[in-house]
């Protein structure tokens, strides 16, 4: 049937070409007859009155300015889909759930038990599955992942961090055809019972292959867990998740990046990446090359990883990389080189192997309490003290890979980073940008000289920053061996920077409102050319979501979140169907507000109104982003016009939606990818080389881009197709 349905299309090929899947910067500009002069964000001021504090909401607008000297302006709105207290058939969509999928039960209050629900919604994924069935409401079918990274308190009142299982959910969503609005149609809870559970998801990312790279952070201490089980969360964690008392735990299960596949039928298929590391993982960000992971490691002491799969989109085997900071500034935030350590190859089922043997701290290192002869004083998280080890023999990849920090420290890498949390990557600059909560600590300078190293030696800057990093190929590591991959950071300097007040002002904020502080979730457009930077703050009444455009270097303040309420699930997702989004989360309205009174009770009041009395945490997104694709008219599809200027070219999308095949775009080298089976069509729409198979073929015509869409010669439509 496939076959009949291709020569009915490939017949009369002229005219017809593939929408590329993302906007191209200069290209569909340069030839389309709206061109786009600038792009910004006109920002919002800080809430004023105490209802304002208490809510979730954008009064910001996007300014788009053209060539010919008109201006557009679009009003951003944010709106909620769902609270994590909402029960959407029959589910609350924070629900926790134990390895049979049923709830968890809160029983802190005698004789009124009552299930666990999430107020701490964080990562979002929003993203397009194909073969998707559509919804009721006939829109697009569209899928969205997102963690419920902990339960603040349980039902009385007592904290509960850390010791229920968390959870994860997917939400089937219509995006309105015409508006593009978003609302959720089911939301059912993803399947961890193969992988031994989630443990604290942060935040994650949406991989170039259409998967979510999930995370589990503040891993527990194995040292400390040997000791006495009951001083870490593992067994409270496991008694609760496997629903049995007689279960112990074991903290090497827990502390990876768990990747989820979202199947068309609904399902979804999870699996534990243990050779990319065990440390407290905040996400994984990968690189354009598909096999390239970058990492936030969250804590105090803690480390930068970097991870090198062997082959493009297949995460299960690699060498896994720490860097060492070799400080050339400590103006402004800082500055460094980097310098790459390698802590070793291995394969996931190869570090499974040493988890389900029961492998321990004492069967890995040897320990002393002084400093001793064959063994290196080092001082990480999640110790935080200092710890004189040693390798014992044959253990060295069990230390790389389920103790990588202590493992890095041994072998020089820098131990001392504060608070790393957000990743993201500008694919077209290659660069890298990564969020430091906090600038401190750790990343002062040792004025006492008590540590083992003294790598970063920063004036403290309460309020964070935000790096840049350049990424680069033929790097070294340590050994002076090539390292395998063109997205290495190489050097690192904070870009965007806050501003630590000498007292509180009225509102009760110790850092300056009209600048970020403690920077957490990070989001890019390529399109927009514009950073996202969402807030994890105790410096700030409200936390803020921020817009800084990399190229004007302005800042503006985008988004504000409740009262004591952390800004997550930052995701900026560029034109999914036609239409934009900022996806945002928040957590925990109201908790530890720095507000004084009488303000604060008066805001205190609104968010129990608001937020179902500090227990929901809010899904959602900014909406009313234009696609610049449809402002420049690159997507037009109509067919006469290309006949006009796409003459003997072929029709690729259809084919390619025919046959099955996958078309994959890199903004970097501008390079088309078209896969079907075992075949591969590669377009190089800089130089024009076309291959089929890595061979280089020599199509009847030029391969040339028309308002955003490549157009190639029918022949090779034909040859690859047919």
């Amino acid at each position: 049937m496939k076959e009949l349905r291709l020569k009915k299309f490939i017949a009369p090929v002229l005219g017809l070409a593939l929408i590329a899947p993302s906007f191209f910067p200069g290209v569909a500009q340069a030839d389309s007859a709206k061109k786009i002069k600038s792009v910004e964000f006109v920002g919002m001021t800080a809430p004023a009155t105490a209802e304002d504090m208490a809510k979730a909401y954008s009064g910001a607008s996007l300014k788009v300015t053209f060539t010919n000297g008109t201006v557009q302006n679009f009003p951003l709105t944010y709106k909620t889909m769902f609270k994590s207290t909402d029960v959407i058939n029959g589910t609350p969509a924070g629900l926790a759930i134990d390895v049979n999928g049923n709830p968890i039960m809160d029983k802190s209050v005698a004789d009124k038990p009552v299930p666990y629900v999430s107020d701490g919604p964080d990562s979002n994924s929003l993203f397009s599955v194909k073969g998707a069935q559509k919804t009721a409401l006939n829109g697009n079918p569209l899928s969205l992942l997102t963690h419920y990274e902990y339960i603040t308190h349980d039902n009385a009142g007592n904290g509960a961090y850390g010791m229920i299982p968390a959870s994860m959910s997917l939400s089937t969503i219509d995006q309105n055809k015409k508006t593009g609005e978003l609302k959720v149609m089911d939301v059912k809870k993803v399947d961890f019972s193969e992988v031994g559970g989630l443990w604290i998801p942060c935040n994650g990312s949406l991989t170039p292959w259409n998967t979510h790279l999930s995370s589990e952070e503040y891993e527990a201490d194995a040292r400390v867990f040997e000791k006495d089980s009951k001083q870490t969360f593992v067994e409270s964690f496991t008694k609760l998740y496997y629903q049995d008392d007689n279960k112990v735990g074991n903290p090497y299960a827990n502390g990876y990046i768990p990747e989820v596949t979202v199947h068309s039928d609904n399902s979804t298929a999870v699996v534990k990446h243990y050779s990319m590391g065990r440390f407290s993982h905040e996400l994984g960000k990968v690189a354009p090359d598909r096999r390239t992971v970058l990492f936030g490691d969250d804590g105090g002491n803690t480390m930068m990883f970097m991870y090198v799969a062997d082959k493009a989109e297949k995460l299960s085997a690699g060498i896994l990389y720490a860097a060492k900071w070799i400080q050339t500034s400590d103006k402004d935030g800082g500055a460094a080189d980097l310098q790459w350590i390698k802590l070793g190859h291995a394969s996931d089922s190869e570090i499974k192997t040493y988890i389900d043997k029961g492998i321990t701290f004492s069967d890995i290192f040897e320990t002393a309490d002084k400093d001793t002869e064959g063994f290196r004083k080092i001082k990480t998280y999640p110790s935080g003290k200092i710890e004189w080890l040693k390798v014992k023999p044959g253990m060295e990849k069990a230390a790389a890979f389920m103790e990588s920090r202590r493992y890095g420290a041994l072998l020089g890498a820098t131990s001392e980073f504060n608070k790393m949390e957000g990743v993201t990557v500008n694919e077209k600059d290659k660069k890298m940008y990564i969020a430091m909560s906090y600038v401190e600590k750790g990343m002062e300078k040792d004025a006492k000289g008590e540590d083992p190293t003294d790598h970063i030696q920063l004036p403290r800057l309460k309020s964070g920053a935000t790096y840049e990093l350049s990424l680069q190929d033929k790097q070294k590591d340590s050994s002076q061996a090539v390292i395998n991959s063109s997205y290495v950071p190489a050097t690192m300097k904070a870009l965007v920077i806050g501003e630590d007040l000498a007292k509180a002002d009225e509102k009760g904020n110790t850092a300056a409102v009209d600048k970020v502080a403690n920077p957490d979730n990070l989001s890019f457009s390529q399109s927009l050319r514009t950073l996202f930077i969402g807030e994890d703050s105790g410096m700030h009444a409200n936390n803020f979501m921020w817009a800084y455009n990399v190229d004007t270097k302005k800042l503006s303040r985008i988004m504000s979140v409740p009262a004591g309420a952390e800004a997550t699930g930052l995701q900026m997702v560029d034109d999914l169907n036609g239409f934009s989004y900022i996806m945002s989360n928040l957590q925990h309205p109201g908790d530890e507000m720095i507000i004084p009174e009488p303000l604060k009770s008066d805001v205190d009041s609104y968010i129990n109104k608001f937020w179902d009395n500090k227990k929901a945490g809010s899904v959602g997104y900014i909406s009313g982003l234009p696609s610049l694709a449809k402002l420049t008219g690159s997507n037009n599809n109509d067919n006469n016009e290309h006949k006009q200027e796409g003459k003997g070219q072929g029709v690729v999308r259809e084919a390619a939606e025919a046959t099955g095949a996958d078309i994959k775009w890199s903004q970097v080298d501008r390079t088309l990818t078209v896969t079907l089976k075992s075949k591969a069509l590669v377009i190089n729409t800089k130089s024009g080389v076309v291959t089929i198979n890595g061979k280089k073929v020599q199509p009847q015509g030029k391969v040339e881009v028309v308002k955003g869409r490549v157009l190639i010669p029918a022949d090779i439509i034909d040859s690859f197709f047919n």
